[in-house]
């Protein structure tokens, strides 16, 4: 779960964020908070938990969710429980206060503290505010209560259910499980490491011994046979080494190592790697400079740099990487992010100007001095580790100098696709990054390369070959022939090495294969390789069909209205499972977290009707690329392998038709909502709240037929980083959330305005009836 290195921090007064603190969001569909709080948490947490924390007996949570009609809770397994508290923050943000949510999750003050700072920006990704939930402690449910209760239990039955249905988290133990062939890809390879992350670490601590195993021999075996020769891992340096100013900081950093040594000697058994990233030097509480005012560098809020352009610091970084190398000497390579993400050296967030060393050095100097002082650290040990430097969050300006003063056997990595300009829809804009949509690579990675190969430095390329914000709730998104594009186009760019996804996408898929069908040496065409992955995956008769499939996929991702507002900001990951309000919520959508109903952010630089537009161009193209995999027969695929292949990726491409459906669903529906609220008479309403009818019915179908699939396949919903957007329970609350739309909602809007139109014929026929007597 979290690292229990985190009790180190103790000694500091914590400080739960609540920023603006505003209402928490109505939830009508439910008879109250209570009856919420149960559903919600039911299949998550333990049924004593949720009685202690709003001071009930178990018995009585049992009754009100009886009441639901949900089944009876199962045991709830500790691995479960280490891979969901993202899930249950997020799902409780609305419904508890921060106590509550302590005793909800059996945390202290201090944990929650550091979890939210540190577990890959939660608290941003909760929106940087925590709603004013009132305490909430059980009572008898009311008469009226238990006779929605009662409704509710009756929708809920009337689900269709999956035929076979699995467990969440049951594709942890499925991939961990060692398949029949266990090498990867043997020879020579263009591209050298391919790596990637774990597609179900948790994101925390996870060298603890008490932690998941992040790379199971099993799920090593199925990254190898799908041409993955690498892996990694976040981190820390005070975790793995001895921290000079603070020792208890390091405390079982021993351990750590020892599973590091482990799994690099696993992990070399299928010839994988292990890389580890840094985002070194980590900024320290204020109180920690109460005595080191010397290394303080920039101050960001509650916390400060330690400051690289004194030599003390140098040297930390220099030791602790030279220390890991010697314990850990099988270890692949570093890489570093030294210009964003946490805030680490002085430049790292652009404010070198506020420190009083580094305001007179360049940024390119600081910089470099980071993995300048890494790479001596690797040097020391004697060591063959290697160092990638990447350049995600340099200024275009700082790039030219940092990658001059970087020592030639340091390599280079940039994004691919980054700064590519597209038109979706007419409108033009430029691709950041977390794009399979556009085909790279861009001008910035181009020009950043060439500046490292003049220097002689190795080239590496960033992508992500399974998914990306674009959508990450499904494990890959078949636009296979887009990736193929960009691959073959960088075959000819002297590029070494292929960092294949961020936290998201590492999962074994014929978007990995197909990687590694060409990155083999030779004049191997895109058309082949597709369809030698289609062959092995799904037969040969099959594949043509497939990678037909695969080319109308990859032609309808083109047609992604690609933005960073949207990919971050969208209910692309959550899909039909993000509830539709009545009135505007009034809250801003937040980074790949709570969507609620923020259209303005959704959209950001495409006009509603073009971002609605588009979406339903994308889902379109999925149906009928879904259309061509359902046309296969299944006697063409020819072993049990390839058939289940065949209904996995029938399945995807029906998830990513959904995802993409319910965007421009969720969009038209905000719309028709906000005219329907603005609208003066009967006859701008009522059509309003006939389209708004039609659209919250297409919404409730797509969020049961997404539940039907979840209850069969435990990925979709799921990303490591996020833990589940969804989980079946929160797809049938929206079966409930669009009921009460359609059953009270709707028919209140109807009434009124039928009042307005009865009242405005009766004034009518009185003028007229007037005027007659006249």
């Amino acid at each position: 779960m979290i690292s229990s290195v985190f009790g180190a921090f103790l000694f500091l007064a914590a400080s739960l964020p609540a920023g603006t603190a505003p209402d928490p969001v109505a939830v009508p569909h439910f008879p109250d908070i209570l009856h919420t709080f149960v559903w919600r948490n039911w299949p998550l947490v333990p049924v004593e938990r949720m009685a202690e924390t709003v001071v009930a007996t178990p018995d009585q949570i049992l009754e009100i969710g009886r009441s639901m009609g949900l089944p009876d809770p199962e045991l709830i397994p500790l691995d479960q429980w280490q891979r969901s508290y993202i899930t249950i923050i997020r799902r409780n943000w609305h419904l508890l206060p921060y106590d509550q949510l302590l005793t909800l999750l059996g945390w202290s003050e201090d944990k929650m503290a550091f979890t939210l700072r540190e577990d890959d920006f939660l608290y941003v990704k909760l929106g940087g505010l925590k709603p004013d939930c009132l305490p909430l402690r059980y009572k008898q449910p009311s008469e009226s209560a238990r006779k929605k209760a009662v409704k509710i239990a009756g929708i809920f039955s009337d689900l269709p259910n999956a035929e076979k249905t699995e467990p969440l988290f049951s594709f942890v133990s499925r991939l961990s499980e060692k398949p029949p062939a266990v090498t990867g890809k043997p020879g020579e390879s263009l591209f050298s490491p391919r790596f990637c992350s774990s597609y179900f670490a948790t994101y925390g601590d996870p060298l603890l011994k008490a932690e998941p195993d992040p790379y199971p021999d099993g799920y090593l075996a199925r990254l190898a046979a799908s041409g993955v020769d690498g892996v990694w891992l976040q981190a820390v340096l005070y975790k793995l080494a001895p921290f000079p100013w603070d020792p208890e900081l390091s405390n079982r950093h021993e351990e750590r190592l020892e599973q590091l040594r482990d799994l690099t000697k696993r992990a070399g058994k299928y010839g994988i790697g292990v890389y580890l990233y840094l985002n070194e030097p980590r900024a320290m509480p204020l109180p920690f400079f109460e005595k080191r005012e010397h290394i303080k560098g920039v101050v960001e809020k509650d916390h400060a740099a330690i400051c690289v352009s004194t030599p003390e610091v140098r040297q930390y970084l220099e030791d602790a990487v030279a220390y890991i190398c010697r314990q850990v000497p099988d270890l692949a390579g570093f890489f570093t992010i030294t210009g964003s993400e946490n805030l680490t050296n002085c430049w790292s967030h652009h404010q070198g100007m506020d420190c009083p060393r580094c305001s007179k050095r360049s940024p390119e100097e600081v910089i470099s001095d980071v993995n300048i002082s890494i790479r001596k650290g690797i040097s020391d040990a004697n060591s063959k580790t290697r160092l990638i430097a990447w350049d995600w969050g340099w200024k275009d300006e700082w790039a030219p100098g940092i990658i001059k003063k970087l020592p030639g056997d340091i390599a280079l990595m940039s994004v691919s696709e980054w700064g590519i300009p597209i038109a979706r829809g007419g409108i033009d804009t430029t691709v950041g990054e977390y794009s399979i949509s556009v085909v790279g690579p861009g001008p910035r990675a181009l020009k950043n390369w060439s500046a490292a190969a003049a220097n002689g430095l190795e080239l590496f390329a960033k992508l992500q070959v399974n998914n990306t914000w674009e959508l990450s709730s499904v494990p890959y998104i078949p636009a296979v022939a887009n990736l193929a594009r960009h691959i073959a186009r960088l075959k000819d760019r002297n590029i070494k090495g292929l960092m294949l996804g961020w936290t998201l996408g590492g999962h074994p898929s014929p978007n990995l294969e197909v990687v590694a069908e060409l990155s083999e040496p030779g004049n191997l065409t895109v058309d082949q390789a597709l369809l030698n992955v289609a062959e092995k995956r799904f037969g040969r008769v099959a594949a043509p069909a497939v990678v037909s499939a695969w080319e109308t996929f990859s032609t309808a991702f083109s047609e992604f209205p690609y933005h960073a507002g949207t990919v971050y900001n969208a209910p692309l990951q959550t899909g039909p499972a993000n509830l539709l309000h009545a009135q505007s919520s009034g809250y801003k959508s937040t980074m790949v977290g709570l969507p609620y109903d923020d259209l303005e952010s959704w959209r950001s630089v495409y006009p509603p009707d073009i971002f609605i537009q588009q979406m339903e161009k994308v889902a379109e193209g999925f149906r009928k690329g879904l259309q061509i995999l359902s046309g296969i027969n299944n006697r063409d695929s020819s072993t049990a392998e390839q058939r289940d292949n065949l209904a996995q990726e029938k399945r995807i491409a029906e998830a990513c038709a959904i995802h993409f459906q319910s965007v421009a669903n969720q969009s038209n529906f905000v719309l028709n909502r906000d005219a329907l609220a603005a609208a003066k008479d009967s006859t701008t309403a009522i059509p309003l709240v006939t389209g708004l009818r039609e659209i919250i019915r297409k919404e409730m179908n797509l969020a049961s037929r997404l539940r039907q699939l979840q209850l069969e396949d435990s990925r979709f919903g799921f990303e490591a980083s996020n833990h589940y957007f969804y989980i079946p329970q929160d797809l049938a609350e929206k079966v409930l959330n669009c009921q009460f739309l359609l059953e009270e909602w709707l028919p209140e809007q109807e009434k009124r305005f039928t009042a307005d139109r009865k009242r405005g014929l009766s004034e009518t026929n009185n003028l007229k009836t007037a005027s007659a007597a006249l």
